[in-house]
This record gives structure tokens, sequence and C-alpha cells, in this order.
């Protein structure tokens, strides 16, 4: 239905909006100077449902803006074709750096404002520099990694599942409408499943930015958490997996 040059070129595309538009918010609500600062979660959740949005529908026309490598496991598992799987992920992953390298460009002077102050400076209520990593990619709350794997695992069958039975009802594709019922269930895992992790939900989404985090020249930035990195690429995939094994055997 697609060729390889418009799989890549819209998921590229689609991703870099999804991430520009999650980190930004992210950003946003982290930084200290920025307006939006400590706007709360509610505000993160509606950001990157309305990256979703923004990214799915520029992609759809091109790729039909899959925008997540969980996503496209559950489709092929159900459709049987695996032809395509290596372009939208590929995609998927340079989308995904670059959505993070805009965003730090958006916020630039916020990055480098992010510094250590003097002692001086301290007492006259200068805050500390604010950890960066939870920006660009998600850090756990409480860390157990069976508990956050599983965490991760449901959140994205909660994604995944609903977005494959969306197909079957006609007419939701061809008007555009299901594009919007999308981005508002990721805002809803969020409120609801986001707590626990920061609900990556997507490989991509959290080890593309995740990549970028540790090459990028942010003042006082702190650490890229590798030793976690591998939660939100494996949690995500085994739900996608899940979601299309289950609507293979119930739908």
């Amino acid at each position: 239905m697609y060729s390889n040059g418009d799989i890549f070129v819209g998921e590229v595309i689609g991703t870099a909006i999804l991430i520009l538009l999650g980190a930004g918010v992210c950003a946003a609500v982290t930084l200290s100077h920025s307006k939006a600062k400590a706007s709360g979660w509610v505000v993160i959740a509606f950001g990157w449902g309305f990256g979703v949005l923004a990214g799915a529908y520029t992609a759809g026309p091109l790729s039909g803006g899959h925008l997540n490598p969980a996503v496209t496991l559950g489709i092929s598992i159900d459709t049987g074709d695996w032809g395509e799987v290596w372009v939208y992920l590929l995609g998927q992953m340079v989308g995904a750096m670059l959505g993070a390298v805009l965003a730090y460009l958006v916020y630039l002077a916020q990055f480098n404002a992010n510094v250590t102050r003097s002692v001086k400076d301290k007492v006259a209520g200068a805050h500390e520099p604010t950890p960066t990593l939870g920006i660009f990619s998600t850090i756990p709350e409480i860390r157990n990694p069976v508990a956050n794997l599983i965490t991760e695992v449901i959140a994205t069958l909660a994604l995944v599942l609903p977005i494959l039975a969306f197909g079957l009802t006609e007419g939701l594709g061809e008007s555009g409408t299901q594009t919007l019922i999308v981005a508002f269930l990721v805002v809803g895992i969020g409120l609801s499943l986001g707590g626990p992790t920061g609900y990556a939900i997507n490989p991509a989404r959290d080890l593309g930015p995740r990549i970028v985090h540790a090459f990028l020249p942010i003042p006082n930035k702190g650490t890229s958490d590798w030793s976690y990195a591998w939660v939100p690429v494996a949690g995500p995939l085994i739900g996608g997996a899940l979601a299309g094994l289950i609507y293979n055997a119930a739908f």
C-alpha cells in the first residue's frame, strides 16, 4: 500500500513531531526558566496526546502513522505482513532522535541556564540544577524492574489492542476520526497508567531521545540511566506482541 520511501519519510516526520511536542511539554513543565514551570502531570499527558495527534495526522497519508514499534509489531502479528517492518522501525528511531534534538533547540536557553549556582546565590534562593533525562525519556518513580516491566507491558497492551480494534469500525480510518480517538487514548493512558513509569509505551519514543540525551551538551544534565533503558524497550514490545496475539484470537 505504501512505498518504502514514503514509509520512511512519513515515520521520520511524524515521530519527530510526536517527540518535539512530547519532549517539549516535559521541558516546559520541568525547566526552571520556563513559563509553564510546574504545570503538572495533566499538562504533560495532554501534551503527549496532542503530539500523537499532530504526528499521526501528518504521517498518515505516507505511512499510516504508526510512530511506534509496538504498534508496528502488533499490526504485523495481526496481518502477517513483515516486509516493511524494518523501514517503519528505522524511520521511527530516526524521527525520535530528530524530534529530541529539535526540542532541545527550542529550549536551548533554558537548558544552558541549568547551571550550578554559587553558594551565595543558593542562600539568595537560586535553584539547584534540574535533572534533564526525564524531559527526554522515562524514569520510574519506584525502581523495580519487574514491576516497571509489567506496567509498560499492560499500558502498551491498553494502547495497541484498541488501535487494532478501531479498525473494525467502518469509516473511522477514512474519516480520520480514528487518529483523534487514538490521541485521546494516549492521554487517558498517561492519566491512568502513567504514574509508575512515565508510560513510555513506545520503544523509539524512549530509546531515541535517551541516545540524544547522552550526546547533547546540556550543562549538568545528569545520567542517561542506561541500566534502566531496556525496560521501556522490552515492555512495549511485549505489550504490542500480546495485543496482536489477543486480537487474532478474539476478533
